[in-house]
């Protein structure tokens, strides 16, 4: 081959594969960024929407209906989505109703805030079809936990902080077994101090961190692993709850993310609820919090349990996106968060 040719050959092999990386990093790469635009905190006569981008409401009006209740006790204006009682198999009407809610309630310039109904499962088959162009011209707070931490995520990503809070369900019970939860809730959408005081733990890995509250639901954040909604946790702290799962389950979960890097430059941990945690025939032979120091064994940050957010009747509220002070001793561990 001459000379010429072979250069050719050379510059469109560079040009070739440079392209294709620049287009890899593209895709895969969500946008990250630690500093977020907090929404309108809430007054009396705003709106509030109701929406269930998620599981199926049957039987369920009782809930939605003391959630309207709740909020207009509070001077709000609740609508709710045309779609929410709809039923398509496992989920609260088809893709397209679950997605139609949700978008006519991001692109309302009057509703302030959207009240996630319930989680369960669904929601990550609608989030791609989202748009956030007039969410970001008007933003409001997006309200849920468990599934909802798929739109947790991607509302990081876009750049704004969200409510891991209460949703309608929750208050299936008498409300007063979860005062704590509601009163949480109220003072974080109407801009009153939050900050919690929890309590100590043998297993707690002491340290102080200042940084931006990220996380939720555990299965939701693996699974959102090498897409554009997976969150960076560099610089971060991360709080982590779950449900339902066998403890090597969740062993394997926390050895996927620490191979991916999600915690080589995390600032701290907040372990939140872990329920129901099913029995494997074969058991695991630790407590769930030796579980957890175990697989963050090679970290330095401090790692904090006992915060009373998750799948339990004590629900509560976390900024995410947030600036927190956290403070973890083996008496007590603290939790500021700042206001903006």
């Amino acid at each position: 081959m001459s000379g010429k040719p072979l250069i050719i050959t050379l510059i469109c092999t560079v040009f070739f594969f440079g392209i294709k990386t620049i287009i890899g990093q593209n895709t895969a790469s969500p946008k990250h960024t630690n500093t977020l635009i907090q929404p309108p905190y809430l007054e009396a006569g705003d709106t509030v929407a109701i929406v269930a981008p998620s599981g199926i409401l049957k039987n369920r009006t009782k809930e939605i209906e003391q959630a309207k209740n709740l909020l207009k006790s509070w001077g709000l204006h609740p609508i709710v989505g045309e779609h929410v009682f709809n039923q398509a198999n496992h989920f609260a009407g088809t893709d397209d109703e679950r997605c139609e809610d949700l978008q006519k309630a991001l692109d309302d310039p009057n509703i302030r805030a959207i009240w996630c109904a319930r989680g369960g499962y669904g929601t990550v088959r609608i989030l791609d079809r989202l748009n956030w162009t007039k969410f970001k011209e008007n933003p409001k707070w997006i309200i849920g936990y468990s599934d909802i931490t798929a739109l947790h995520n991607q509302i990081h990503n876009e750049g704004f902080e969200s409510l891991h809070a209460i949703m309608c369900t929750s208050l299936q019970d008498d409300t007063s077994t979860i005062k704590e939860s509601i009163s949480s809730f109220k003072a974080a959408i109407f801009g009153k101090p939050l900050s919690y005081t929890l309590e100590g733990s043998k297993y707690n890995r002491q340290g102080t961190a200042s940084a931006s509250l990220v996380g939720g639901n555990l299965t939701i954040l693996h699974t959102m692993l090498g897409s554009n909604t997976s969150i960076d946790t560099s610089g971060k702290i991360l709080f982590i709850e779950e449900i339902g799962e066998y403890k090597y389950h969740i062993d394997r979960m926390l050895q996927s993310l620490k191979r991916a890097g999600y915690f080589d430059q995390c600032k701290g941990v907040i372990v939140g609820n872990m329920t129901k945690l099913r029995k494997n025939t074969t058991l695991w032979g630790t407590s769930i919090e030796q579980l957890i120091l175990d697989a963050l064994a090679d970290y330095d940050f401090p790692i904090a349990f006992n915060m009373p957010a998750g799948h339990e009747k004590d629900n509560r509220a976390l900024i995410l996106g947030r600036t927190v002070d956290l403070t973890v001793n083996n008496g007590q561990s603290t939790i500021f968060f700042r206001n903006n």
